[in-house]
């Protein structure tokens, strides 16, 4: 059946949409862009990093773009000194949840969250540090772990869910104490549904998941490829892609 087009305003232009599509696929499609974290073309949306926000006309609520629907005569707002404000404070709560020390990090200059924080203006952090400890792990042969990095984004979690099978990662406990796991909290060289095909690491926006070998500055994701695995996998199991 085909899908039914739709109109919409986005920032003040009137363009088409296509039903079933999210604010934000339907934004980009129309070359709008709105920043993101947690999305990536192809996984499933969750709408953890609340980045994507956006502005409805005829609601004071802030809308995550990722995960709302669009729907016939929507008038949304992608771009405000407001939602500007809000992406700049969730991006400084993500800093300083973790210890994130650019310098010496491997993905320094290839690093999502490092470039959305430069392209918001950010030049300090308002808030507290937490200076959680948490660990490094190192078990596996190929890749590491470094919790420090992590934003809890869940893309890892999505990617070996959704496009290898393997279903290894998970998020446990909750709030502050939230960490990514493996298999029910086993080191990640010691679980038995990992595959090591490297999905998780070039999903992951920062330098939370690396591969070994690389010192600071070296790790370049290729995320485009993850993507490309995900829409191909979607398209065989006859699924509309994300």
């Amino acid at each position: 059946m085909p899908t039914k087009t739709i109109s919409v305003r986005i920032d003040g232009e009137l363009v088409t949409a296509q039903e079933g599509q999210s604010i934000l696929e339907a934004a980009r499609a129309n070359g709008k862009q709105i920043p993101t974290l947690c999305y990536l073309k192809g996984l499933s949306a969750v709408g953890a990093c609340r980045v994507c926000i956006v502005e409805l006309a005829g609601t004071d609520r802030l809308l995550p773009a990722c995960t709302t629907p669009i729907q016939e005569g929507m008038s949304i707002k992608t771009t405000s000194a407001k939602l500007t404000l809000y992406r700049q404070m969730a991006v400084e709560l993500l800093l300083v949840e973790r210890n994130h020390i650019c310098s010496a990090c491997v993905s320094n200059s290839h690093c999502e969250l490092q470039a959305l924080a430069q392209s918001l203006g950010l030049t300090h952090v308002r808030y507290s540090y937490n200076n959680p400890r948490v660990p490094v792990d190192m078990t596996h042969p190929r890749f590491v772990l470094d919790h420090n990095r992590c934003i809890l984004c869940t893309r890892c979690v999505r990617v070996c869910a959704e496009v290898e099978g393997a279903n290894v990662w998970e998020v446990a406990s909750r709030g502050i104490y939230s960490r990514i796991v493996s298999d029910l909290r086993e080191d990640w060289g010691q679980t038995r549904n990992c595959t090591g095909c490297g999905k998780c690491v070039q999903a992951c926006p920062t330098g939370a998941l690396a591969e070994k070998g690389f010192s600071v500055h070296e790790m370049v994701k290729q995320s485009d490829g993850v993507t490309r695995l995900a829409l191909q996998r979607a398209h065989q199991a006859g699924s509309p892609s994300r």
